[in-house]
């Protein structure tokens, strides 16, 4: 049976996140709060508990994971080629609800599905996700829901979704930013907004302007032979987020 674990105390909190740790450690699935929607996590190395997450929100291979880690210094042991246009983005937006998509480094020893040689990569502004973190090192987590349902802002909303195939459920009360991340493909230059969700791209390109690679608007660029924008990037919906 799923176990649920509040987080209101100091003491409740440590208790969470030690069964958080430990349960993602065995291989298990954990629902844990972040500072955009709910995430369904696992261990980004454990081949077994990614599939298992992917089959929780009925999802296959073609829809992989993103990757949430405790520290922006992280990104440089998942990811290669990353651009300096990109790496303003983290040092303005880490953490917080920037998810960056880039290309993965082709060492890694994990199988998060039909990546096409990406990561999706994220750091949470969210103290009870970034204390999992810490202990467990990159998690694959998606948004906590079923696909095509909205992503859960509570944990009610995820266990009423997810259930049983859900191990640990940590309640960190109603998401604060509720809203998912803004997702830039970092693999070309200029980079391109392939969603755009809590920064707009006007805050992006606050930041990018002044560097000469601004962001282009994805409705203006949208053309009907162009990419779709609907379309999700390699790291899968609703990188949770």
């Amino acid at each position: 049976m799923p176990q649920r674990y509040p987080t209101s105390t100091d003491e409740e909190r440590e208790a969470a996140v030690e069964a958080a740790s430990l349960a993602i450690q065995r291989g298990e699935l954990v629902v844990l709060p972040t500072d955009t929607v709910y995430g369904l996590a696992a261990d980004a190395f454990d081949k077994d508990a990614v599939q298992e997450l992917l089959d929780s929100k009925g999802r296959g291979r073609d829809m992989p994971p993103p990757v949430l880690v405790s520290a922006p210094t992280t990104l440089d042991a998942l990811a290669v080629k990353v651009p300096a246009w990109a790496r303003r983005l983290v040092e303005e937006f880490w953490p917080g609800a920037l998810t960056l998509v880039c290309h993965a480094h082709t060492s890694l020893q994990w199988d998060l599905g039909d990546t096409r040689g990406t990561v999706a990569v994220r750091m949470p502004d969210h103290d009870v996700a970034l204390e999992v973190l810490n202990r467990t090192g990159p998690l694959a987590v998606s948004s906590a829901n079923l696909t095509g349902r909205p992503a859960a802002t509570d944990v009610d909303q995820a266990e009423e979704m997810l259930g049983d195939d859900v191990d640990i459920f940590v309640d960190g009360g109603t998401s604060p930013g509720g809203e998912a991340s803004t997702i830039v493909d970092a693999t070309t230059t200029p980079g391109r907004v392939l969603r755009v969700g809590a920064i707009s791209v006007a805050r992006l390109n606050e930041v990018l302007e002044p560097l000469g690679h601004p962001l282009p608007d994805p409705d203006a660029a949208a053309a009907p032979d162009g990419p779709d924008q609907e379309d999700e990037p390699a790291g899968g919906e609703s990188p949770a987020e």
